[in-house]
């Protein structure tokens, strides 16, 4: 063994006993090997002599590299050389006398390497250089099965490497497959069509598993050879006799199938494909769907079908003849219920393309006038197959049920897997709605009748159905006919199995989706109410349904609205205990683990009883029975504070965080004009409800998730409250600003972008208090932000990007709202030039273009605001000469310059 022999073994070497020095020596010795001129000579060489797989690899690989690298740069001698000794190799034959080593001996990857090898040759040499490739190779066939299994690999290498169109191509790969195909049409292909079929019926009985490796390599050429080679008297019949007889094993039965299907799906006129199908009497496989095949020759006969079904509907797509249009509907008539029965009885791998080929088949009944009643038949076969493949397994009904991590995974796989099936649903739908509301209300009623075995899956695959079809259903429709009585039924009907976590989820999500029947229908409204108000809602026992309910009843709510208010007191008596629990001191953070559902009823219930159709006295009632508990909690919370252990604290604080959210989402049901206009005295409870939450920010001055709820609060209040929110905002601010960090200060910005919007120059005295402290702050911030690295990626770094965004919003909406007066109190005087200095660098190189343009509108504003005239008196000092001398020259002339300025971004515009 020489030196390359151990370097290619040491390199190979995945053990991990040997030192990683020494394998990295040997793999750059193979490297520099490669480098030797004469490197093909002795790859060929050992190949020629060495029997270890690792050598052999090693020695194929580089061939193929370096032929790929440098076959132009090669003499006529080399590569005459390196052709004779490859066509050798794969014809079994020894190119020399002293040739020890077959490499056709060899296992499989080998033999692939090999191919691969003699392809690359193929594709520089065939036609011109070497035209006779496939015609040398064909006589060595006759030396028997190992000769023939190479030759496939060739092909099959060929077809993977340079012409099947399933893998991304160059332009020149492009061309030169569609060389070596032409060449090949006219000269080889009819050889090795006559080779292929010599061989299946040579072997089919000797050597089976040779035939089907010939039968898988004829599939993948069918596609673009002359189909006449293959349909003919001779080929055609002996793929069908394969497919037919008992005999051979099934994976030869299933690779005659496989050519029989790409036969069909063949690229060819309509009308001469349309007489294809029909002469091939397809009716003759029908019987081989059983399940007492193998199922994966089943499945090979279910995608050949599904090929041939989906051929004829293009044939009767692309057709206008009366007679080619009877032929495609008598075809398709008597291939489809063969289809239904493959994919509602056999585990088939055809399952996706049968579903997009019933939903094509139903997309062209769109365009009939009239259905026949043949084809509403196939309309209640492809319900059927929906309802079939939609349904779960009931396997994982308790994985489901309890949601465990297997259950997680099936309702994410089922999800992904129904979505085909809906869509195609909702086309049988618009086709013939009245069979399918029809079909839904026949599955409801067999499914709430069957037994306890199956109840849960057959019950929430209809209610699916019921659901999904809402989704396309005009307000028209959902008030009219069968669904009607559909939506009447699922309101009235209680299931036995409504304690499952599917069914009931299911069951309330189509109630939410059917609402709008239920707002023509009023007298509905208490079944509606009763559904989510029960065990089968809110308190449903599974947690998963109640939090949803939750959410779900906040929307019928919303929807409903004013048609609630004779039942508000039956609804707060029923929600009396989902209120209670956020009353009670003994509520924690575990209760709640990661929902907010609560927050969903408390905004439900705000929505209720904040319409001015509730009497006053009534809706002050109400509203303080929800605040004034709430409030008591938080004001005892915030006075034991500081005896807080450091156990009791998180709960606590947990405690606190769903009160505000609770009191926030309640405030939602109110608008500004009941509280501030028609009715005060409710302004009045939810200012002194403000008032209670701003303490929380002086006692709990650095908890980020208190301060950001008090914060939500109040931007809640800005919009309910209106102006009389003022008197409460600067002890909120002066607490706010306490902590100067960049997240808190980018919400701090927003929360006086939403004032200053809002109120417009009403918030001048609020602005001159707090401007110059924010300056000060996040100037100094950005200043950190300007000298990191630019590849820097930290979360600090993200949060001051995130700052400097905001103060420039900010500066844009105080220049925007007449507020730039501000910028020029003497408390902010100070920062005026570092501001114009930095919206000044901002306007020309900042690397986002909002932010550019956000930048130019500012100038443009105080330019408007301080620039009089040209003859005027300067309002600003030194502003005008400041906007000529650097922001025209800079902004208007360079920047637009820069290689960075796209004149195709809309968002440039501004800056032009």
């Amino acid at each position: 063994m020489d030196d390359l022999e151990k370097a290619i073994l040491i390199s190979f070497d995945e053990s991990g006993t040997l030192d990683s020095g020494l394998k990295s020596q040997a793999v750059t010795f193979c490297q520099q090997v490669k480098e030797n001129p004469s490197i093909c000579s002795i790859c060929i060489e050992k190949l020629c002599f060495c029997e270890l797989f690792q050598i052999q690899f090693w020695c194929l690989q580089t061939l193929h590299e370096v032929i790929k690298v440098k076959y132009g740069s090669m003499s006529f001698e080399e590569k005459s050389y390196i052709r004779k000794s490859v066509f050798s190799m794969a014809c079994f034959e020894a190119f020399d006398d002293k040739c020890t080593v077959r490499v056709l001996e060899s296992p499989a990857f080998i033999k692939n390497k090999l191919a691969q090898v003699f392809v690359t040759l193929i594709y520089f040499e065939y036609p011109l250089i070497w035209s006779s490739v496939f015609l040398d190779i064909l006589p060595h066939l006759s030396k028997g099965a190992v000769v023939i299994d190479m030759f496939c690999r060739v092909l099959n290498a060929l077809d993977d490497e340079l012409i099947s169109m399933d893998y991304p191509r160059t332009q020149e790969e492009v061309a030169v497959a569609g060389r070596v195909k032409d060449a090949m049409r006219l000269q080889g292909i009819a050889q090795i069509v006559k080779a292929w079929y010599d061989i299946v019926s040579t072997y089919k009985n000797s050597d089976p598993e040779l035939c089907t490796t010939v039968l898988d390599c004829t599939r993948r050429y069918i596609s673009w050879i002359d189909i006449g080679l293959i349909v003919n008297e001779v080929f055609l019949p002996r793929l069908f006799e394969l497919i037919l007889v008992n005999g051979p094993p099934e994976q030869l039965r299933g690779a005659a199938a496989g050519c029989v299907l790409a036969v069909v799906s063949k690229r060819m006129d309509p009308q001469a494909k349309l007489s294809l199908l029909k002469n091939l009497q397809i009716s003759r496989v029908f019987g081989l769907i059983s399940e007492d095949n193998d199922p994966e020759f089943v499945s090979s006969i279910a995608a050949m079908l599904t090929g041939y079904a989906v051929e004829v509907l293009d044939c009767s797509k692309r057709l206008v003849s009366e007679d080619a249009k009877v032929v495609s509907i008598e075809l398709l008539d008597e291939v489809l219920p063969t289809v239904f029965y493959v994919i509602q009885n056999c585990e088939v791998d055809a399952t996706f393309s049968i579903v997009q080929f019933l939903s094509g088949y139903v997309s062209n009944m769109k365009t009939l006038s009239q259905l026949r009643d043949q084809q509403l038949f196939h309309i209640s076969r492809i319900l059927e197959v929906i309802l079939t493949q939609i349904r779960y397994d009931p396997t994982f009904r308790n994985n489901l049920d309890v949601l465990d991590k297997i259950g997680v995974e099936e309702e994410d796989r089922m999800l992904e897997f129904r979505k085909d099936l809906f869509v195609l649903l909702r086309n049988v739908g618009r086709v013939a709605p009245e069979i399918t509301q029809c079909f839904i209300r026949n599955s409801l009623a067999s499914a709430v009748a069957s037994s306890s075995d199956r109840n849960v899956e057959e019950v929430e695959a209809a209610l699916s159905l019921l659901y999904a079809l809402g989704e396309s259903m005009s307000d028209g429709a959902m008030r009219a006919g069968i669904l009607g009585e559909l939506v009447t039924e699922l309101l009235s009907t209680r299931f036995p199995c409504h304690s499952n976590r599917l069914v009931a989820l299911v069951y309330l999500e189509t109630i939410a989706r059917y609402m709008k029947f239920v707002q023509e229908n009023t007298q509905y409204i208490p079944s509606v109410l009763a559904a989510f108000l029960d065990e089968r809602g809110i308190y449903h026992p599974n947690i998963h349904v109640s939090r949803r309910a939750s959410y779900l009843f906040m929307r019928v709510v919303k929807l409903l609205k004013s048609n609630l208010v004779p039942f508000i007191e039956m609804i707060l008596q029923s929600l009396q205990d989902v209120v209670a629990r956020f009353t009670s001191m003994n509520f924690g953070s575990k209760e709640l683990s990661g929902s907010e559902d609560g927050t969903h009823i408390f905004e439900a219930i705000g929505l209720l009883i904040g319409m001015e159709d509730v009497p006053l006295e009534k809706q002050s009632d109400y509203l303080s029975s929800l605040l004034a508990p709430l409030c008591r909690q938080v004001e005892t919370s915030l006075m034991n504070a500081k005896v807080l252990s450091p156990e009791e604290s998180p709960a606590k604080i947990a405690n606190i965080q769903q009160i505000i959210m609770a009191i926030n989402a309640l405030s939602k049901g109110f608008s500004e004009r009941l509280v501030t206009a028609s009715r005060p005295a409710i302004g009045v409870m939810f200012k002194q409800t403000l008032d209670v939450l701003v303490q929380i920010l002086v006692i709990f001055p650095k908890v980020e998730p208190l301060r950001s709820k008090v914060m939500s609060f109040i931007h809640r209040m800005v919009d309910t409250l209106g102006a009389s929110v003022f008197p409460f905002l600067p002890k909120a601010m002066e607490q706010l600003l306490a902590e100067s960090e960049p997240k808190e200060m980018v919400a701090f910005l927003l929360l006086l972008n939403q004032l200053i919007c809002k109120f417009n120059t009403l918030v001048w005295d609020i602005l001159e208090e707090v401007f110059p402290v924010i300056a000060g702050r996040v100037f100094s911030a950005i200043q950190r932000l300007a000298g990191s690295v630019p590849e820097t990626n930290t979360e600090e770094f993200r949060e001051l990007q995130e700052l400097q965004k905001a103060l420039y919003t900010f500066l844009h909406v105080i220049t925007t709202h007449d507020l730039s007066s501000v910028f020029l109190s003497p408390k902010s005087r100070d920062y005026l030039n570092p501001m114009m200095h930095m919206l000044l660098h901002a306007s020309c190189h900042h690397k986002d273009i909002l932010v550019r343009k956000a930048g130019v509108q500012i100038f443009t504003r105080l330019i408007k605001d301080w620039c009089t005239g040209p003859y005027g008196e300067e309002k600003v000092p030194g502003f005008r000469s400041f906007i000529m001398d650097a922001f025209a020259t800079n902004c208007c002339l360079y920047s637009v310059l820069d290689k960075s300025f796209e004149f195709g971004d809309a968002n440039t515009v501004t800056l032009r």
